[in-house]
């Protein structure tokens, strides 16, 4: 599950340090969630075909944040850094968008420039980083994927906002992005295969047993609503100040609501899966 806001970056980083954390099984998720129905009420489509989309989904989601943290018994600061993308990936999720903010900013309230004329140097300072963060992957021989789709993101924020003349247009795509995943994941609740079940369980080795186990499937429902939430929070916060035209505070909630906010769902996640799973599954691996 990706979450950055839009930008995420590839991880660099591996954790070698070590912290307490709280016992398995310590805590329950029976209360707010709903009387889970097991496979044998419903499955779309047959057990082997949901079995070979389930992989392929969690072979994605080895690349993912929680792929990075699900079989950690501890889970330290270097590990939550490496989750969301290294040093590097959280620079190169982070600096576009608070170049073009802090440009944007600092042309319109101390120079004076009207928001047309501070729109052209603004995107070119954001872009032009995205352009070099993009060239240094390449010449360090690091992993170019994250970076390009970052790049390219930038890219087709930059001539939105170029073809409508207005800043606040450089932060609609990811109003859609978000829209998106929430409701991909709202969709998976709704046809009773929650989507962080199928990623935890192969994550964890689980296969499709979690479906089985009402804790574990219930705790799946869990995870994917708090999910659901993030993105619906970032659109909630986020596009009143898009139709106000507040580009200001636009910027600076997309920055908050990016990749710190991708971490505390990271933390939140580890948390319950270390809840449902023994730690024989997880270092079984």
């Amino acid at each position: 599950m990706h979450g950055p806001d839009e930008h995420d970056a590839g991880r660099d980083e591996q954790a070698d340090a070590a912290a307490p954390a709280p016992e398995a099984g310590t805590s329950s998720l029976d209360a707010p969630l709903a009387r889970a129905k097991g496979p044998a009420d419903e499955a779309p489509g047959s057990k082997s075909e949901a079995g070979e989309f389930a992989r392929q989904f969690a072979a994605a989601a080895e690349q993912s944040g929680l792929g990075a943290l699900a079989r950690d018994e501890r889970l330290t600061g270097r590990d939550l850094l490496t989750a969301v993308g290294g040093v590097r990936g959280t620079l190169e999720a982070l600096l576009p968008g608070l170049v073009f903010l802090v440009v944007y900013s600092v042309l319109t309230s101390l120079v004076g420039w009207d928001t047309q004329a501070a729109l052209i140097p603004a995107l070119a300072a954001s872009v032009g980083l995205a352009v070099v963060f993009t060239v240094v992957r390449i010449v360090t021989k690091g992993q170019p994927t994250q970076a390009v789709a970052g790049l390219i993101g930038v890219l087709a924020s930059a001539a939105l906002a170029l073809w409508t003349g207005n800043a606040r247009d450089n932060y609609v795509l990811g109003f859609f992005t978000n829209a998106a995943y929430a409701l991909a994941l709202l969709v998976s609740l709704l046809v009773r295969w929650p989507a962080l079940g199928l990623i935890v369980g192969f994550l964890m080795g689980d296969g499709l047993a979690w479906r089985d186990d009402k804790r574990k499937y219930r705790a799946a429902q869990f995870l994917t609503l708090v999910w659901i939430g993030l993105f619906v929070a970032r659109l909630v916060v986020q596009v009143p100040f898009y139709l106000v035209d507040n580009v200001e505070a636009l910027g600076a909630t997309r920055l908050l609501m990016g990749v710190p906010l991708y971490a505390l769902a990271l933390i939140f996640s580890w948390l319950v899966v270390r809840a449902v799973y023994p730690s024989s599954a997880r270092t079984a691996e």
